[in-house]
């Protein structure tokens, strides 16, 4: 190999060589010495794991990040409920997975690298054989005319510097950590297009529709997607995923093999297999490489055929926190005060997949403790929260969101959660559970906050009842971020933006703008865009808008009253994200408009 090939150096590149040099000593070349804990020699990635868990607990006590109390309460529920102890930890907000991740980089005495911010370049990822990394479970990421650096997840393995030498031309190497979970990810770089993996299997004719599902929810799980789609034609089927809230095709599947796919799915979600007439719907839970992954199952018959809308559920809650979800502080600040309120109302609203009971599950994660009963009915139940009874919508015993929440209300409850606000029975209920001195939460169908108010009183809430128990209204979209990985900015005149923005002098008070975009990169499929955030707009209910709503008022009306008191639209808060940013202007327009 030319020892003066060149790769894209990551952003933090010359930090991670002036790390790692400082970390590593004359002996860089040498074999690497299996670490010992009081003595013991490791022999195995279980018992690197087992000290690697301990090295988390002396550094969470020395860092008073937790007291013995604390933490044998911890050890205890972990392992009552067969708890993953570094997933509970992020799952509580108790530490983030930096500190995780640079104590374990700590404790092999090597430097840490975050993978998820800084992705090494394809092209350099793929210079090592698949089955050396696989099996070693290390990725090249960074090669100058000087060393070559590597991130693995276990950084002890006896030979491994010998190993990765012969593909750096015997330039000196480099071994520092990264998180499991971003290993996995830069390891799909391995994973051939879904359609060369179809032919393959189709060629083998062995286990064709199993092996194909497994392909298509290993993807799904790789690339994050929320919903896989399959959508028969004449001669195919296509595949499509939606990643970040955009359907993308990710492959096509003769069409002959659709029908062996479409039963099996059935079968496991326990829908009739004869019925090809009529919309079915139902849930599995998906086992594949030691993952599993709830799935929700819409069939629906169209001209075409039967079509499949598979929704994967988030399962765990270890990234549920305000700091991930796009509170500014001025907002979050208003939230925490509104949630810690004794009873009252506070609802959500947005269209579908706008990240509602994210929002809220964010809320009661931060109110849950052992000291509150919080009992939820939900359709499904898309996280699941320690310490919280979750109740699944079952149609068939005919428990529906206003039974379940005429039944939890007499479960002496502190804090309810009700999935959805959808008919006039349970918008009275949950008024009446907030007036019988609950906190409850829920979701509900309208296109801002102020016009929710309005949408209650239609379904039949009696405006005195409504404002007596009424805290707060959030409404939200949700905007794709750029790529941190190929972000650039430019300058755009205010002219420009005029022509998107009529009034943009209102946003925009300079006559040139540094705004920012995404190039496009290996990161983030050349889309630009990875990962999303939430736009909000908060209303308070305040005293002045308790006197609107008794006189059964205009969303309006509402919402002048509410500007008067400080309130900003989703456009607004959209602004300030790409002025920051986070996002383009482009992609703003598409999920808000000014007001």
């Amino acid at each position: 190999m030319d020892q003066t090939d060149k790769n894209p150096q990551p952003k933090d590149a010359q930090l991670v060589q002036t790390d790692v040099a400082s970390s590593t000593s004359s002996d860089t070349q040498s074999q690497p010495q299996k670490p010992s804990v009081e003595g013991v020699t490791i022999q195995s990635a279980q018992d690197a794991r087992i000290n690697t868990v301990k090295r988390i607990k002396e550094a969470m006590l020395a860092q008073n990040k937790l007291t013995e109390k604390q933490l044998k309460n911890i050890e205890h529920t972990i392992k009552l409920h067969n708890i993953n102890f570094i997933d509970y930890l992020i799952s509580q907000s108790i530490v983030d997975k930096d500190f995780i991740g640079q104590t374990v980089a700590n404790y092999y005495k090597v430097s840490y690298i975050d993978l998820e911010a800084n992705q090494p370049p394809k092209d350099l990822v793929l210079k090592i054989p698949k089955n050396v990394t696989t099996e070693s479970r290390v990725i090249f990421y960074y090669l100058d005319q000087s060393h070559a650096v590597f991130v693995t997840d276990e950084p002890n393995q006896p030979g491994l510097k010998e190993k990765l030498a012969e593909y750096t031309g015997g330039l000196p190497v480099t071994i520092a950590y990264s998180l499991s979970d971003d290993i996995d990810v830069i390891l799909a770089h391995y994973r051939k297009p879904l359609i060369t993996r179809f032919n393959q299997i189709i060629q083998e004719q062995q286990r064709v529709a199993p092996e194909i599902i497994d392909e298509i929810i290993k993807d799904a799980i790789v690339f994050d997607v929320s919903d896989i789609h399959f959508e028969p034609e004449e001669k195919v089927v296509l595949i499509r995923f939606r990643i970040d809230g955009v359907l993308r095709e990710a492959g096509q599947l003769p069409i002959q093999y659709y029908e062996n796919i479409l039963n099996r799915l059935k079968v496991q979600a326990r829908m009739r297999i004869d019925e090809h007439g009529a919309s079915q719907d139902g849930a599995i839970r998906y086992s594949v490489d030691e993952e599993s992954v709830d799935i929700r199952i819409s069939i629906v018959p169209t001209l075409n055929g039967e079509t499949v809308a598979l929704r994967l559920l988030a399962g765990n809650s270890k990234n549920l926190n305000f700091k991930n979800l796009g509170f500014n502080v001025f907002d979050l600040k208003t939230i925490e005060k509104q949630i810690h309120r004794p009873f009252g109302m506070i609802i959500t609203t947005g269209p579908t997949g706008s990240g509602k009971t994210t929002t809220l599950y964010a809320m009661l994660k931060l109110l849950n403790s052992s000291d509150i009963n919080i009992t939820t009915i939900e359709d499904p139940v898309e996280y699941k929260l320690f310490g919280v009874n979750q109740i699944q919508v079952n149609r068939a015993t005919h428990l529906n969101f206003s039974e379940g929440l005429r039944t939890i209300v007499r479960q002496d409850p502190d804090i309810i959660l009700v999935g959805e606000i959808r008919d006039k029975e349970t918008a009275k209920m949950a008024v009446n559970a907030a007036l019988t001195g609950h906190l409850l939460f829920s979701t509900f169908h309208a296109n801002d906050s102020a016009t929710a108010i309005p949408r209650f009183i239609d379904m039949g809430v009696e405006p005195f009842l409504l404002s007596s128990t009424l805290n707060t209204v959030i409404a939200q979209r949700l905007m794709r971020t750029i790529c941190n990985a190929c972000r650039k900015s430019y300058l755009v005149n205010i002219s420009d933006i005029k022509k998107k923005i009529p009034n943009a002098e209102v946003y925009f008070t300079q006559p040139q703008i540094t705004l920012y975009f995404g190039e496009g990169c290996e990161a983030c499929n050349f889309s630009g865009y990875k990962g999303r955030v939430a736009l909000y707009e908060i209303l308070v209910v305040s005293p002045q808008i308790k006197e609107l709503i008794v006189k059964n008022p205009s969303s309006k009306l509402i919402w002048e009253q509410a500007r008067r008191e400080g309130a900003r639209t989703l456009f607004e808060d959209g602004i300030s994200k790409v002025k920051n940013g986070r996002s383009t202007l482009e992609e703003l327009m598409r999920v808000a408009e000014p007001k």
